[in-house]
């Protein structure tokens, strides 16, 4: 039975009688601005200025950010809808002293904690014209983390690195001047690096030890204030309680919002669009259909011209459900030139003689994931939903039919991100396989579905047949993938949503000549202490490979697992 049709935009809270009448012309305006600041999220931990602030214009800023990182492509209503939400959040996220700062077009002075540098090392080059103020007590917990292979002592190592760079042939009187961020290559770094060279000691309330770190940044942040009282000063800290104790002493404080994908992972790309009910009669006009034979299947295509067209992307997936009794539509873009596109018919893998390993798609985007699995000039794909949706199940049965019947393929390789959901148990025993057997449970439950054959086998039929499957199928460690090239693997990443961007680079560089990679997710379910929704890997990759002609992505909406699997997702 076909799902209703998507919202056509998000719930509101109020009823439409108790909203304002606004002006078109205010709104408009309202709605430029707000996508500006989301695509230049920045600006929502950025700098601070030198000694002689020049005012920059508010339209060029505007400019700047919609050059600089493409917002998602939304429908009026929808943009109207994250233009109101994006507001109240930037309200909540930042502090008054930015939002005059933003405002007035001064340039802000930022005070980094020591977490911001170590969760990111490139940020010293994030805040475009703004400067940046390194107090001494950061430096000194930056040499205390740097020992060690753990990433945050890498990152605190390359942190030291860019560092040594900027002051390495300052003289020392002139780096009380400020040194140009842009020295090193990094055009979009406007700004100044100042250090700490002289004790500043700010009023702290009493009972506040002087001798924590995080105190004495909360001292320097308000001595600065008082010696510049005209400048904006913001301190910038992934630290929570650093922030909350720091607007409780009257400074501004912000959390390091530049590693954010994406601001609202409402507005995330799906990979799917349904087509209006008109989109025949608006489309229809020369249209062109032609049939072609790949991969041993005859495909339809389509080349339509249309206002539609230009919102679409490659390799999205399209369809249309009319109410009236004709027959419903569901195709891929293939390609797209202008307002014209080719869109191509699907596979219907819902019908069991089209099955894939034994399985069968039970609803529209199954359906869908399985035409990008099944596709071999597709070579990464990514799918997100809830629990119970069939991402595992799907993504194991398309690697055993391409590596055991048509032979695309020669190996099955899985891996995922071994965070634990509550206390860790300790060190496991046995080899790397071994090591990692335990954090596969999932797979082991899928394989069983996938192991049921005929009964008339026999317990001897049915071990050879599990033995060949498991011979196919190797399960290695993120840890040992540095310098590692696949060729001709059929790759599966479980749980990519506890993966920083960085170590998702890591994974799917890996890919040799005729290797498919596979990314599976839930974003509401990270483990992972220091991610977000918007700053996941997943989220990343999602979110960079949209578009490109070689890769697909597919968000499965309906939980497929059970009834009270269902119920438990929806209310709990």
């Amino acid at each position: 039975m076909p799902l209703p049709k998507m919202p056509t935009k998000p719930a509101a809270l109020l009823s439409t009688k108790d909203y304002p009448t606004a002006d078109k012309s205010k709104l408009s305006k309202t709605v430029k601005t707000v996508s500006a600041e989301k695509s230049k999220p920045v600006v929502a931990a950025s700098s601070t200025p030198r000694k002689k602030t020049s005012a920059v214009p508010v339209t060029a800023n505007i400019i700047v950010a919609e050059q600089s990182a493409p917002v998602a492509k939304v429908s009026t209503a929808t943009a109207v809808a994250a233009a109101a939400k994006n507001k109240i959040q930037d309200s909540r996220v930042k502090s008054g002293t930015s939002r005059a700062a933003d405002k007035s077009g001064v340039t802000k002075l930022f005070v980094l904690d020591t977490n911001v540098l170590m969760h990111d090392p490139s940020s010293l080059f994030r805040f475009e014209e703004h400067d940046i103020y390194l107090p001494m007590i950061t430096l000194e917990e930056l040499d205390d983390h740097k020992k060690g292979m753990s990433e945050v002592a890498r990152n605190a190592r390359q942190v030291s690195r860019s560092l040594d760079a900027l002051v390495g042939d300052i003289d020392h009187h002139d780096i009380e001047k400020g040194i140009l961020l842009s020295k090193l290559g990094n055009k979009d770094a406007k700004g100044h690096l100042y250090f700490q060279t002289k004790l500043q000691i700010g009023e702290l309330p009493r009972g506040l030890p002087q001798g924590k770190a995080d105190n004495q940044i909360l001292g320097v942040v308000r001595a600065l204030e008082q010696e510049f009282p005209g400048r904006p000063i913001v301190l910038v800290s992934k630290d929570i309680n650093m922030r909350i104790k720091a607007r409780a002493m009257g400074l501004p404080a912000e959390d390091y919002f530049n590693d954010h994908v994406l601001e609202d992972s409402d507005l995330l790309y799906s990979g799917i669009v349904q087509l209006p009910d008109d989109f025949w009669n608006k489309h229809g006009k020369g249209i062109e259909t032609w049939q072609e034979n790949r991969n041993g299947l005859s495909t339809t295509f389509y080349r339509i011209t249309g206002p539609v067209i230009p919102s679409l992307l490659v390799n999205q997936f399209v369809y249309l459900e009319p109410k009236n009794g004709e027959a419903s539509f569901y195709g891929q873009v293939r390609q797209i030139n202008g307002k014209t596109a080719v869109l191509q018919t699907l596979r219907d893998y819902g019908h069991i003689k089209h099955s894939v390993w034994g399985i069968t798609s039970r609803n529209r985007e199954q359906n869908f994931a399985l035409n990008l699995l099944m596709d071999p000039e597709c070579d990464f794909v990514t799918l997100l939903g809830q629990a119970g949706t069939g991402k595992t199940l799907l993504a194991l049965a398309a690697g055993l039919a391409q590596v055991l019947e048509t032979k695309t393929y020669n190996e099955i390789i899985v891996t995922r991100v071994t965070v634990p959901v509550g206390e860790d148990i300790g060190f496991l025993p046995g080899t790397e396989e071994e090591k990692m057997s335990p954090w596969m449970g999932a797979f082991d439950d899928n394989l069983e579905v996938l192991n049921k054959s005929d009964n008339d086998a026999g317990d001897w039929g049915r071990a050879a047949t599990q033995d060949l499957i498991r011979s196919k199928i190797k399960i290695k460690s993120l840890n040992f993938m540095r310098g590692r090239t696949f060729v001709n693997k059929f790759l599966i990443i479980d749980e990519a949503q506890n993966l920083t961007p960085k170590q998702v680079k890591t994974l799917v560089t890996r890919a040799g000549p005729g290797t498919k990679i596979i990314c599976l997710g839930n974003i509401a379910q990270i483990d992972t202490p220091y991610l977000t929704e918007g700053s996941s890997g997943l989220t990343y990759v999602v979110d960079r490979f949209k578009g490109w002609a070689h890769s697909g992505h597919v968000t499965l909406a309906r939980g497929e697992r059970s009834r009270l699997a269902d119920h438990a997702s929806e209310i709990l």
